[in-house]
C-alpha cells in the first residue's frame, strides 16, 4: 500500500511540474506577442519621424529655389527698366523718324491710287478723265498742305522762312509750267485736263521733295 502511495504522488508530483511547465511557456509567448508589435510601432514612428524630416528638407530647398528665382526676376525687370529708360531719353528722334517713315508712306499709296484711277476711268470720255484729275488735286494737294504744316512744327523760325520764300517760288513755277502744257490744247476740251493733269504731277514731286529734304 505505500508502495503504491508513493507511486501516485510521484506521478501527481511529475503531472504538476509538466503543467507548471507549460503555463510558464504558454506565458512567454504571450508576452513576446505582445512586445513585437510595440517594436512594430516604434519602426513605423520612426520611419514618420524621417518622412517628415525629408518633406520638410525638400519644402526648405523648394522655398530657396524660388526665393533664388524671385531675385533673377527682379535683375531682369531692372535690365528692362534700363532698356525703357534708354529709350525714352530720345523720344524726339523716335517721333520724327517715324514721322518721316509715315508721310513717305502715305505718298507712295497716293501715288498708287492716282495711278490706278488713271488707268481705270469711268469712261474714255473727257468729262471722266478731269473727273480723274480732280480728284487727285484733292489728293495730293491735300498732301502738300499736310506736310507743309508738320514741317512749320519741326522746323526753325529761320528755315521756316527760307521754306516759305521757297515754297512761293514753287508754287508760281508749278502754274506757269501748267499753263504752257495746256496751251497745246488752247481753246479745246482737254486744254483744262492737261493743265490739272500737269499741276498733279509737280505737286506729287513736290511733297516728295519736302519730306526727303526737311522732314526731320
Amino acid at each position: 500500500m505505500q508502495t503504491n502511495r508513493k507511486f501516485l504522488i510521484g506521478m501527481l508530483t511529475a503531472v504538476l511540474i509538466i503543467l507548471l511547465a507549460a503555463c510558464e511557456s504558454s506565458s512567454d509567448g504571450s508576452s513576446a506577442a505582445i512586445d513585437k508589435p510595440s517594436q512594430n510601432s516604434s519602426s513605423e514612428n520612426a520611419n514618420d519621424d524621417s518622412s517628415g524630416t525629408e518633406n520638410a528638407s525638400n519644402t526648405d530647398m523648394t522655398e530657396t529655389d524660388n526665393s533664388d528665382s524671385g531675385d533673377n526676376n527682379a535683375n531682369e525687370k531692372v535690365d528692362t527698366s534700363n532698356d525703357v529708360t534708354a529709350k525714352e531719353e530720345n523720344p524726339d528722334t523716335n517721333i520724327t523718324a517715324s514721322l518721316k517713315e509715315e508721310y513717305l508712306k502715305k505718298l507712295n499709296d497716293a501715288k498708287n491710287k492716282v495711278e490706278e484711277m488713271r488707268k481705270n476711268p469711268i469712261d474714255d470720255t473727257t468729262f471722266a478723265l478731269k473727273k480723274v484729275e480732280g480728284d487727285a488735286y484733292d489728293i495730293l494737294d491735300g498732301l502738300l498742305n499736310e506736310i507743309y504744316g508738320v514741317l512749320e512744327n519741326q522746323l526753325t523760325k529761320e528755315e521756316m522762312d527760307l521754306l516759305r520764300i521757297e515754297q512761293r517760288e514753287w508754287l508760281d513755277y508749278r502754274d506757269h509750267t501748267a499753263k504752257e502744257a495746256s496751251l497745246k490744247y488752247e481753246g479745246g476740251t482737254m486744254e483744262q485736263y492737261e493743265y490739272v493733269r500737269v499741276e498733279n504731277n509737280l505737286t506729287e514731286e513736290r511733297c516728295f521733295e519736302l519730306v526727303e529734304d526737311y522732314m526731320k
